[in-house]
């Protein structure tokens, strides 16, 4: 089955009534755990955004806090990886820049103050600078204001000196 174009799909659902339309986003919201995330975000918390990112902050501090604390560096690597998927996903559901540039950048911050040994990893050295660029790249389109103040916690970050794990 060929999937129709956003286009088609939002013409068909304009035409739905709204009974139609509260059963096809209960049925798409039991299809997958993603659609059941966007649409709680979309209902619930879509409206206050500052409260939504306090809240995958604390998410994400909690999340650097259970990084096990074995010699295995592996398993710190699977574990930030996953802390950097769930923050990736939280700032698709918001669709904002400036949520993506606070979020990067304090995902940034909590694996340098986390004292993982990212230098001893090429992988970890790869995501924190990916994500380095990524927020470079998303500060570009940001207002001129916003811009000085991101950038100025931007260099913070880079010019921070990581701690021995």
């Amino acid at each position: 089955m060929k999937p129709s174009t956003v286009h088609e799909i939002k013409s068909e659902l304009n035409a739905l009534k709204a009974g139609e339309l509260v059963e096809l986003c209960l049925r798409l919201s039991k299809f997958k755990k993603e659609n059941k995330e966007l649409l709680t975000y979309l209902l619930f918390e879509g409206h206050d955004e500052p409260a939504f990112i306090k809240s995958v902050e604390t998410e994400i501090s909690e999340q650097f806090g259970e990084i096990p604390k074995s010699n295995s560096l592996y398993l710190v690597k699977k574990s930030v990886r996953k802390i950097l998927r769930r923050t990736n996903k939280h700032i698709q559901y918001t669709g904002s820049k400036i949520a993506e540039v606070q979020l990067l950048l304090f995902f940034c911050t909590k694996l340098k103050e986390s004292g993982i040994p990212i230098e001893q990893s090429t992988a970890l050295v790869n995501l924190y600078q990916g994500q380095i660029k990524k927020i470079k790249k998303v500060l570009g389109n940001l207002h001129e204001d916003l811009q000085y103040d991101y950038v100025r916690q931007l260099e913070e970050i880079e010019n921070a000196v990581s701690r021995p794990y």
